[in-house]
C-alpha cells in the first residue's frame, strides 16, 4: 500500500526522530530499523529491554451478557473457565478450521474481555465479531457489545523490562505472564509478547504514551526496536505470524498449536469449524509445521520449496532470516507428517542450489517468561 491508503503510528514523529527507517506493513508505515541496526535491536531485547510500537495491532472489548457465548462460538476454548485477568491463546477459525487470525483473550470482569488482534486482519476480524454479536442477541437474550478501542499499543520486552517499567513508575511484581489488566483508567497491560522473553504489552491513551515512552527511554537498559529484529526475535522463539506460518488455509493441528485448545473442548465444544477440526484430528494430519536450521549462513526464505533425500517435493518454507541470538540460520515451514521428526534431513532449493536443511525443535532460543 502506498500514498493516501497507508495508515500512519500516532507515535510516528517520535520514530523518526529516533532515525527509524520505515516499511510497508499490513497497510501501515512501520519502523523497520534504527540506527543500531537489527542485529543490535535484537540481542539488546534478549540481554536488557527493547520497545516496541505495536500500534498496528487491534484491541476490542467485548461485553455484555453474551460475551462469553460469543466468544465460545467464535474461538475453539471456555471463555467462561478464565479467571479474572487471566489471558489465552485462541484462533478465529473458518468452518473449515483454518485459522482467520491467532489473538490473546484477557478477562477483565464477569461479563468484559479484551481480544487483540493482528492488524492484517483487524477489519475483518472486527466484522467477524460484530456479525456474530448481532447473530447471537437475535436468536436470544443477549445484550453484546464490540467495541474496538483507539489506542497507542506498546510492547517492552526482554529480562530488564519490568526493572524500566517499575523505574518509569509503574509497579509489575504481581503480573504473571498470559495475565491483564486495567492498571489505569483507559489502560490494559498484560504479561505477554512475541519474543520469548519476559515482557509487557500496554495499550493506552496517546497523551499517556508519550510522557511513558519520554521516562522509559531515559533508561539506557531501553532501546527503540523495529520490525524486522521483532521479526528475528518471533522466529528464534518458534512463534507463527499469520499470514505466514499460519493462515485461514492451515488448521491448529497442522500448525502444532493443539495445546491451546482444551481436550473438553475438543471433544465437544460448538466453535465454529469443531466438525472439521475433529475429522482432521481423527485422521491425523497431512502436513505438520516445524522447525528448520540450514547447514552452514545462508537464509532461507518464506516460500522456499523443501526436497527429500530422492528429490521429492517435501514441503516449503514460511518464514526464515538469519537468527542472531541462535547464531544461524533459522526457519519454519510445513512438511509431511512422515517428514516431521526432529533430526530429519531435507534440502532447500535456493535459486538452483540445494541447501541441507535439518529438521529442529522448537523454540530456537528457550522461552523466558514469568510464569511464577
Amino acid at each position: 500500500m502506498t500514498g493516501d491508503d497507508t495508515k500512519h503510528l500516532p507515535l510516528e514523529d517520535l520514530h523518526v526522530a529516533a532515525g527509524a527507517r520505515f516499511g510497508a506493513f499490513a497497510g501501515w508505515s512501520m519502523p523497520l530499523t534504527y540506527p543500531a541496526g537489527v542485529m543490535k535491536e535484537h540481542l539488546h531485547t534478549r540481554e536488557h529491554a527493547g520497545l516496541f510500537d505495536i500500534s498496528h495491532m487491534k484491541l476490542f472489548e467485548i461485553s455484555g451478557s453474551g460475551s462469553v457465548a460469543l466468544l465460545n462460538r467464535a474461538c475453539p476454548f471456555d471463555a467462561g473457565a478464565l479467571e479474572i485477568s487471566q489471558s489465552k491463546y485462541t484462533f478465529f477459525l473458518n468452518e473449515a478450521a483454518g485459522i482467520i487470525d491467532d489473538l490473546i483473550v484477557t478477562r477483565l470482569g464477569q461479563a468484559r474481555f479484551m481480544v487483540v488482534a493482528n492488524a492484517g486482519n483487524a477489519e475483518a476480524d472486527e466484522k467477524h465479531l460484530r456479525t456474530l454479536a448481532l447473530d447471537f442477541d437475535a436468536k436470544g437474550d443477549f445484550d453484546t457489545k464490540v467495541d474496538a478501542l483507539d489506542r497507542v499499543f506498546l510492547a517492552i520486552q526482554g529480562p530488564e523490562a519490568w526493572a524500566a517499567l517499575s523505574r518509569a513508575g509503574i509497579e509489575t511484581g504481581s503480573l504473571l505472564f498470559m495475565h491483564g489488566f486495567e492498571p489505569r483508567a483507559n489502560w490494559f497491560m498484560s504479561r505477554s509478547g512475541y519474543t520469548g522473553e519476559d515482557g509487557f504489552e500496554i495499550a493506552l491513551p496517546e497523551a499517556d504514551a508519550r510522557n511513558l515512552v519520554a521516562k522509559l527511554l531515559e533508561d539506557e537498559r531501553v532501546m527503540w526496536v523495529g520490525l524486522a529484529a521483532r521479526d528475528s526475535l518471533r522466529l528464534e522463539a518458534g512463534l507463527c505470524l499469520h499470514g505466514l506460518d499460519i493462515t485461514p488455509e492451515i488448521d491448529p493441528a497442522s500448525a502444532g498449536l493443539m495445546w491451546a485448545i482444551p481436550k473438553e473442548v475438543r471433544a465437544s465444544g460448538a466453535f465454529i469449524g469443531a466438525d472439521a477440526l475433529r475429522s482432521i484430528l481423527e485422521r491425523g494430519p497431512a502436513q505438520k509445521r516445524v522447525g528448520l536450521k540450514p547447514e552452514g549462513r545462508q537464509p532461507v526464505r518464506t516460500g522456499v520449496a523443501l526436497f527429500d533425500a530422492d528429490g521429492n517435493p517435501a514441503g516449503h518454507v514460511t518464514s526464515g532470516g538469519f537468527g542472531p541470538s541462535a547464531a544461524h540460520p533459522v526457519a519454519m515451514g510445513y512438511v509431511q507428517t512422515s517428514l516431521a521428526k526432529p533430526g530429519t534431513q531435507l534440502f532447500a532449493d535456493v535459486r538452483g542450489t540445494k541447501i541441507p536443511v535439518d529438521i529442529n525443535p522448537l523454540p530456537f532460543t528457550p522461552h523466558r517468561y514469568r510464569k511464577g
